[in-house]
């Protein structure tokens, strides 16, 4: 009987750390061109951010970030946009959800009618990002 007891909570221990590292994210390091970084900033709060607050509310994902940074020949990016979802089915789902929400949306929001093309570059594109369990950051971190 203690054996069984044993293996279900073993089981039951790899069963949670597991669904820990569900989680997947993409990320984007974009270089903003031309000096536009009103048309740049503006684009990403009225389109990206708008869409992933859609999804969010679809709970097609977990979370997004815009992170900004200073431009340097060694990083040569201003920003870094991250959308995470909470599991493996709903990474797989994003295309069709994400169609889904820009079509609701309707068309881009734009300032001064620049183009993304004119504004910013997709230097970075990383898909299938995957999360440590907090137990390893964690450890890590000590």
């Amino acid at each position: 009987m203690k054996k069984i007891f044993l293996l279900v909570l073993l089981f039951s221990i790899q069963f949670s750390v597991a669904q820990e590292n569900e989680r997947v994210s993409t990320v984007d390091f974009v270089q903003i061109i031309n000096g536009n970084r009103a048309e740049a900033m503006y684009y990403y709060q009225h389109n990206w951010k708008v869409l992933r607050q859609m999804a969010i509310a679809k709970k097609y994902i977990e979370s997004f970030e815009i992170m900004e940074t200073t431009y340097s020949e060694e990083a040569p990016f201003h920003l870094m946009l991250i959308t995470t979802y909470s599991s493996k089915t709903q990474y797989e789902q994003r295309e069709k959800h994400f169609q889904e929400l820009i079509k609701a949306k309707g068309k881009l929001e734009l300032l001064n009618d620049k183009k993304p093309t004119k504004f910013r570059k997709n230097l970075f594109h990383k898909e299938n990002v995957m999360h440590q369990s907090k137990e390893i950051a964690v450890r890590k971190n000590k």
